[in-house]
């Protein structure tokens, strides 16, 4: 059931690749110690680990047209009501939702996807055109 849902997903992404531009919002909840899978022995923070990515995403984003639009961390709720704040927001903007895809596909990107994984919690990954 999954994967008929993430084939389903993929299937219109690429359909519809040309719309845009997109920009994509990242709210982001960090590990409070980061875990790798490979099981590799670390000290860092999720939040550290999450910054080893952030700091070669930039590169990536830009390679394929793409701009960081905004990063900050979220220092309280003005309204509404949630149990817990996401730790960080950030948000990039793509020139077409192809660019963004062809970056997750792109060799480089996939090695520094790991930091990401391992210093996040959570996530939420919100596409606006």
């Amino acid at each position: 059931m999954v994967f008929w849902k993430i084939l389903k997903l993929d299937l219109y992404q690429w359909e519809n690749s040309e719309i845009g531009p997109i920009s994509m919002v990242n709210l982001l909840k960090y590990k409070d110690k980061a875990k790798y899978e490979d099981g590799r022995d670390t000290n860092l923070t999720g939040e550290e680990a999450y910054g080893l990515y952030a700091a070669e995403v930039i590169n990536y984003v830009e390679k394929y047209g793409g701009e960081f639009i905004f990063a900050g961390k979220v220092s309280r709720l003005m309204l509404g009501e949630v149990e817990d704040l996401w730790d960080a927001v950030a948000i990039a903007k793509y020139p077409n939702r192809k660019a963004m895809l062809d970056m997750t596909m792109d060799p480089g990107y996939q090695k520094i996807h790991v930091h990401r994984d391992a210093g996040l919690e959570g996530q939420l990954n919100i596409e606006t055109i």
